[in-house]
């Protein structure tokens, strides 16, 4: 059953709309490297015909050590995606991780991003509802897939309805998640896009004691599977080289890898919907 439509800029998502990628670098590692990320991506998504969101983290708080890099800031991180939406014209992405953050954020981004770790947070969920700007909730991996409706809730009480939804893994153990494709199911029931994180479902949390591992050989097949599920849009983090990224290398797809992955999952996509 096709969810309800969200605007994302001039893009329009779910309500059986084509699949939309989301997709950047972990974190901003720079104005060049960003720039070329998004000119690079943008002529992916058209060759496979796939509407792009860029999505790039200015401030990564949720870091596993203290000395890790976290991104150029809010200022400056915010300034640099401008640049992208409006040398590229395209929509952009990034989380918020504080109350103070929220305004600012609103005025450049077209998508607030709740990271999972803070989607329990009421008043933090209401306060970035209430910016007006589309909502994507990443649901913790600590959470039940239908724990993610009273988390819709909190959201949506302040009227905005442009609200999507994130899955992106659940615990399994120590330093491992694992997807129940029954989840996006589950989401989806509640009536609002579902987004599937196939990179940071492939994370393994504080694997590498001071950083988190990840096994990336494993975000082509999840993602496709996600896909055959049904998704509204596909979340990716993509690196040139990820192994020298500043973060989340391990889970990070090879720029050169993702026409490849595009292809398949648009062709599962089409099947899908018709």
């Amino acid at each position: 059953m096709p969810t309800r439509e969200v605007k994302i800029g001039s893009l329009t998502m779910g309500g059986g709309n084509p699949l939309v990628l989301i997709a950047g670098p972990c974190v901003i590692e720079g104005k060049k490297e960003a720039f070329a990320a998004a000119a690079r991506l943008k002529a992916i998504a058209s060759e496979a015909g796939m509407p792009l969101v860029f999505k790039a983290s200015y401030d990564k708080a949720n870091r596993t050590s203290l000395h890790s890099y976290r991104g150029p800031g809010l200022k400056s991180g915010l300034d640099i995606l401008k640049g992208i939406k409006d040398e590229f014209s395209l929509p952009v992405l990034s989380d918020v991780h504080r109350f103070e953050e929220i305004g600012p954020a609103a005025e450049v981004l077209d998508v607030l991003q709740v990271p999972a770790f803070l989607c329990r947070q009421t008043d933090f969920i209401v306060e970035v509802a209430r910016a007006g700007k589309t909502v994507n909730i990443k649901k913790g991996q600590f959470l039940a897939p239908h724990d993610i409706m009273p988390v819709i809730d909190k959201a949506a009480s302040t009227g905005n309805r442009n609200i999507m939804v994130t899955e992106r893994g659940a615990c399994f153990g120590y330093n491992n998640l694992v997807v129940d494709m029954r989840g996006l199911v589950i989401m989806r029931a509640a009536g609002y896009p579902v987004v599937f994180d196939a990179t940071h479902s492939v994370q393994l949390p504080g694997g590498q004691g001071a950083a988190s591992g990840g096994d990336r050989q494993f975000v082509a097949p999840l993602a496709c599977a996600a896909v055959a599920a049904g998704i509204d849009a596909l979340f990716l983090e993509v690196h040139e080289n990820p192994d020298a990224a500043l973060c989340d290398g391990p889970n990070s797809v090879l720029m050169r890898d993702v026409p490849g992955l595009l292809r398949r999952i648009v062709n599962i996509d089409e099947a899908g919907k018709r």
